[in-house]
């Protein structure tokens, strides 16, 4: 079953200071309410690639799930691009632009579920999985600007 997901983040903070979180995300458990846990399996080059980090998450609902991924593409404060494999599968992709003084972060999230039981329930809960993953993304989005000291944020779900 696949979903595409599509999240932004208007958060008035400087551009390199959102950048700078989102990309030390070894750090985000101790800000990220919904990510229980970041693993460095493979370190990224000088260029920021190739290396593979292990995320384990949980949402509103009674689930949680890992999935490894490599970085494949890095602009600094431009774009962020990965590919996952786990219990899900797919490709995720930060962008980050300004508008005057407001950051816009577009998280895009292509993945398929490899997981039997999450297709088992993807099969019957399609609604309740999109509200679980934005859901999600609210409180990531409220948390990343509490620690970049934003003066406001607001959240759009495409």
């Amino acid at each position: 079953m696949a979903y595409t997901f599509v999240t932004v983040w208007y958060i008035q903070a400087p551009l390199d200071a959102v950048c700078d979180v989102i990309c030390e995300s070894m750090a985000w458990p101790q800000w990220w309410p919904n990510v229980e846990r970041v693993e460095e399996l493979i370190p990224c080059d000088v260029h920021g690639l190739g290396g593979v980090r292990r995320y384990t998450w949980h949402g509103r609902l009674p689930y949680r799930f890992s999935f490894d991924v490599r970085v494949v593409h890095f602009v600094p404060l431009q774009v962020i691009e990965g590919h996952a494999k786990g219990d899900l599968e797919g490709v995720g992709r930060w962008l980050f632009s300004v508008d005057g003084d407001v950051t816009i972060v577009r998280y895009e999230w292509r993945i398929r579920i490899t997981s039997v039981w999450l297709r088992l329930l993807a099969r019957f809960a399609r609604p309740l999985i999109r509200w679980n993953h934005n859901a999600v993304m609210q409180q990531g989005g409220e948390a990343l600007a509490l620690k970049v000291k934003a003066s406001s944020m607001r959240v759009m779900h495409l």
